[in-house]
């Protein structure tokens, strides 16, 4: 009987465990997680709603969504997509709803739908769970890998194939074992985290959503568009996580502080907006700044960024001589504030880094450094932004592993 050893407890070594026991019937699987928690991202993932996958359906789009490893993916993606995803939920009684920004989430909006599901299939399937159980050490031996245990007590166990789903690690010293074997590893850094602005006036605001904006760093190609949230520590919402995923490495190299431009018009022509900004002024010459706002502002920002430009909010449009409407096509395209720090998501955490796809053979998610050994999940050097795009590279790369291992 084929031994197979999965390692880690969460989404993708579910998923991987599953697709061996489905591929290879008689084979004998154990999956081990470190804790005594199983599937914990899953639970608090999408405030406890779980973002299962996106409702993307091409390919091409899909890998725009991924910093790190899209491309490379692409012909694995063309094997499991979100469509299989959604597929393989709904015939395991998961309904699920593609939400209008294209995130899916179970129809019951509670993420112990998916845990349970993984739970009832692991039954059914046979699949040995042992919690408790992190392993410090892997050795090739015997035409096997041989696994030695942080736990004392346990021995050494041989497996005939292992498939590593660890997830994303904070720290290189997480990935110190399978450095050990030979893997190039990618240096971690956070990936998907908020802008703290200390110094900043603008988080008297907090709560304010512009659901249109398009965002940059100072100084680099880096920009990034959707919604932006105001928080009280300093800006959240899409946008700034999206750019936070693609420059995860250029701002980790800043030491998180930087200048970042808020394009509030969500126009990248300032011509554009200077003449939608001068029709205002023609069609409202008679009533006050404050009370007509632009591109739908709400009133507290609108009036919060005429301060930033020394401007009244009881002038009149009319008033305002060409230095002023100038004075307002710049606040609103090119407003800039100074980030000074960052916030992530805790357990919720991703990570930029991991175990390089230059040591990965793709096609099978085979290591090219060590026989038998396969990977799934975020332990690659592969990441996404947010709308369920983690959790699809986990479903696709885990079928692959589980199906080939």
């Amino acid at each position: 009987m084929m031994k197979v050893a999965v390692i880690g407890g969460g989404a993708a070594g579910f998923f991987a465990a599953i697709h061996v026991k489905i591929n290879h019937p008689n084979a004998s699987v154990v999956l081990f997680e470190k804790s005594q928690k199983l599937l914990s991202k899953v639970k608090i993932s999408g405030g406890g709603r779980c973002n299962v996958t996106n409702g993307c359906a091409d390919v091409n789009e899909l890998v725009k969504a991924y910093p790190r490893g899209g491309k490379k993916l692409k012909k694995a993606f063309h094997r499991f997509n979100t469509s299989d995803t959604m597929e393989w939920f709904e015939k395991r009684n998961v309904p699920l709803l593609i939400q209008e920004d294209g995130c899916v989430f179970p129809v019951s909006q509670s993420s112990q739908s998916i845990i349970d599901c993984f739970l009832s299939e692991a039954r059914r399937l046979c699949i040995d769970i042992q919690t408790g159980m992190g392993v410090k050490k892997m050795m090739e031996v015997d035409n096997g890998l041989e696994l030695t245990f942080s736990k004392e007590g346990n021995p050494p166990q041989r497996f005939d194939k292992v498939i590593v789903a660890t997830g994303g690690s904070p720290k290189r010293t997480g990935l110190a074992w399978l450095e050990e074997l030979g893997h190039r590893i990618e240096e971690p850094v956070p990936s998907l985290f908020t802008f703290n602005m200390p110094n900043e006036s603008i988080t008297k605001l907090m709560g304010i959503v512009v659901k249109e904006t398009q965002v940059k760093i100072q100084g680099e190609k880096l920009i990034s568009d959707g919604p932006l949230l105001i928080t009280h520590w300093g800006m959240s919402g899409p946008a700034i996580l999206k750019l936070s995923a693609f420059g995860a490495r250029i701002l980790a190299d800043k030491g998180y502080e930087f200048q970042v431009q808020v394009n509030w018009a969500n126009e990248r022509n300032n011509n554009d907006v200077l003449h939608y900004i001068s029709s205002l002024s023609s069609q409202h010459q008679k009533k006050m700044i404050g009370n007509i706002k632009p591109y739908g502002l709400q009133e507290r920002l609108w009036h919060y960024l005429l301060e930033r430009c020394s401007i009244a909010v009881d002038r009149r449009w009319g008033e305002l001589g060409g230095k002023s409407l100038n004075k307002i096509v710049n606040i609103l395209t090119n407003d800039t504030y100074a980030v000074k720090g960052k916030t992530t998501f805790k357990e919720e955490f991703v990570t930029c880094g991991g175990v390089s796809l230059k040591s990965i053979d793709l096609a099978t998610m085979e290591s090219k450094k060590c026989k038998n050994l396969y990977f799934a999940g975020e332990v690659m050097d592969i990441d996404a932004i947010t709308g369920g795009y983690n959790f699809q590279a986990a479903w696709t790369t885990a079928f692959i592993a589980g199906e080939l291992a």
